[in-house]
């Protein structure tokens, strides 16, 4: 039944109802007529009853349609949006250049590598990581020093040496280098590992160029470590030979994260303050690996210059570098040596070792990265003077810092570090002496000064292009009446940039230049570019220029005679004479891994 049936229904009853009541039934039917009355009410209530139901079930048809309609119409929104989802990602696709089975497999195989980690190495649970690279590299000076990859900085004068008046250019594949670092982890706060680096740079007595070139490896650095991360700090303990404390670090002072300059010229720049050599120490760092502190005591090992100690006196005053006269000074030689290369070993008379702290703070600073660090060296130098019998020490030290800052974050880096001092030459790149001596053997400990600037601009992700300048200087040191010291006034350069002629009874001769070292400085300049970099590692190619310039300390001494006691009658030379040389640098390298 539907609602208009009821309503029809509903009405003709009521008219019904109506009529019987306004009419004027007889008495005798009255009892029937209100029965049926009755009935019909009852009636008309039920029916209403089901309007009312029929009523409410509409409603909720009404509404459920309308939710309906809704979800249909959020439903047809979405579809639309997807399909236009598909219609852009069908186009980008289309735009594409196609995939190739080739291309397919290979990123496949590069994901599984890396997945897999196929760059290390593992065993009973220890990580071994290799790595190293080969270097091809061409060397050109226009003044010949006979140095290898790693350039000496001690510029022959023309007086000196009869090879400076050409100049020399070799190949070399001695930078070539291999390395290890193999990692264990005890527990999760806890690792061990050990680091091994070698190139091909050391140098036996039968290590010659003439056909083999049999040039022998040596070690770089072969250590291990011991680290405990606490979260928020740290402690970290290294044994073995390493870069020293001293050197400039780039990441707290986690070893490898040395920041030498990126040349290649392995002797680096003057100016640049390092060794790799035997040590221990201890580091610390709090405040979330920002703040570092530590300490080491390493390897001591004295270099020497200035005069030689008189006739009349024997001074054990040992050390590479030493000016000394093999009658008057006495190196340690003999059987203890033997594991040493005795033509070319120079061991100190060392009983303390060198003492070395440093602090480091870095930290970003809204996008550029900063880092500072400041520390300080503590050197003994020892003597035995045989005519009194008796030990002398001398003491040196030094204080520095650096500072690295990325000036435009992953762009322009740049970084600065100086050092001052006493007897600390030997931690520069330029190898000024540490000590000299007064004329009764007494060591004392020269002043020194290193400075240090550069900029590594990183053009593109490929590109980097650096820059940089540094200078190392020693400070005129005079005892006994300015006879005796380092720079003594009476050298005689009168012969440096003369030439001396050679004779069939002196074919070797050479005119006096007797002058110290006062300055070695260098500005050089080059870039890296990576022509592959892959799944099968990294190739790169570099050029480097440099300009350095040697200057002796002036001398009053007019040239008398020469080396060899010829007469030469040459003016003494007022000024402090300067050598110069200009250095280029070709390298390729891989790095496999």
């Amino acid at each position: 039944m539907n609602i208009r049936a009821v309503l029809l229904t509903t009405v003709a009853a009521t008219s019904v109802l109506t009529g019987t009541a306004n009419a004027a039934p007889a008495k005798k039917h009255h009892a029937a007529a209100r029965s049926a009355n009755q009935e019909l009410l009852e009636e008309v209530r039920s029916l209403r009853s089901e309007v009312e139901n029929l009523r409410q079930q509409v409603n909720e048809q009404t509404s459920a349609q309308v939710n309906t309609q809704h979800q249909v119409a959020s439903t047809t929104a979405q579809v639309q949006t997807t399909a236009a989802q598909v219609d852009a990602v069908q186009a980008q696709v289309a735009a594409a250049a196609p995939v190739t089975n080739d291309q397919v497999k290979t990123q496949i195989a590069s994901a599984i590598e890396k997945e897999h980690h196929n760059d290390k190495l593992y065993f009973k649970g220890i990580t071994i990581t290799p790595g190293g690279f080969l270097e091809l590299s061409g060397i050109y000076r226009n003044h010949f020093q006979g140095d290898d990859i790693a350039s000496s900085f001690n510029i022959p004068f023309p007086g000196q040496s009869h090879a400076a008046n050409i100049g020399e250019g070799r190949f070399s594949a001695r930078q070539s280098r291999v390395s290890f670092l193999a990692q264990g982890k005890p527990d999760a706060h806890t690792t061990l590992a050990m680091y091994g680096e070698f190139d091909f740079q050391g140098g036996a007595q039968t290590s010659n160029s003439n056909q083999s070139n049999s040039y022998v490896p040596r070690i770089r650095n072969l250590y291990g470590t011991l680290d405990w991360d606490k979260g928020s700090y740290g402690i970290h303990v290294l044994a073995g030979q390493n870069w020293s404390l001293l050197t400039f670090q780039g990441k707290g002072m986690s070893p490898r994260s040395e920041v030498t300059p990126p040349q290649i010229d392995a002797q680096y720049v003057p100016g640049f303050a390092w060794a790799r050599q035997p040590g221990v120490r201890v580091a610390v760092d709090f405040d979330d690996h920002k703040l570092w502190l530590a300490a080491a005591a390493e390897n001591a090992q004295t270099t020497f210059g200035g005069t030689p100690v008189p006739a009349g006196y024997v001074s054990v005053i040992s050390g590479q570098g030493s000016s000394q006269s093999g009658s008057n000074q006495i190196n340690p030689t003999g059987g203890f040596q033997q594991f040493y290369n005795g033509a070319g070993s120079s061991l100190s008379l060392s009983n303390v070792p060198d003492f070395i702290g440093k602090a480091a703070y870095e930290d970003t600073i809204a996008g550029h990265t900063l880092h500072i660090e400041g520390f300080g060296i503590y050197r003994t130098f020892n003597t035995h003077l045989d005519g009194t019998s008796t030990n002398n020490a001398e003491h040196g030290f030094g204080y520095g810092g650096s500072i690295a800052f990325g000036l435009i974050p992953k762009v322009l880096d740049l970084q600065f570090s100086g050092i001052g001092g006493k007897g600390i030459g030997r931690y520069g790149s330029a190898g000024l002496p540490d000590v000299t001596s007064d004329k009764e053997g007494n060591l004392h400990a020269i002043k020194e000064f290193m400075l240090l600037a550069g900029a590594t601009l990183h053009a593109t992700k490929r590109l980097d292009i650096y820059g940089f300048a540094g200078e190392e200087q020693e400070q005129r040191q005079l005892y006994d009446g300015n006879t005796a010291g380092y720079g003594v006034l009476n050298a005689d350069n009168s012969g440096c940039f003369m030439e001396a002629v050679g004779t069939s009874a002196n074919p070797g001769l050479l005119n006096n230049c007797a002058g110290a070292t006062r300055r070695i400085r260098q500005i050089t300049a080059g870039f890296w570019d990576k022509i592959y970099v892959g799944s099968f590692g990294r190739a790169q190619i570099g050029v480097q220029y440099s300009y350095t310039q040697r200057q002796l300390f002036d001398g009053s001494g007019a040239g008398g005679t020469n080396t060899t006691g010829v007469t030469t009658n040459l003016p003494a030379y007022a000024g402090m004479p300067q050598a110069d040389n200009n250095m280029v640098f070709v390298a390729f390298r891989y790095y496999p891994f």
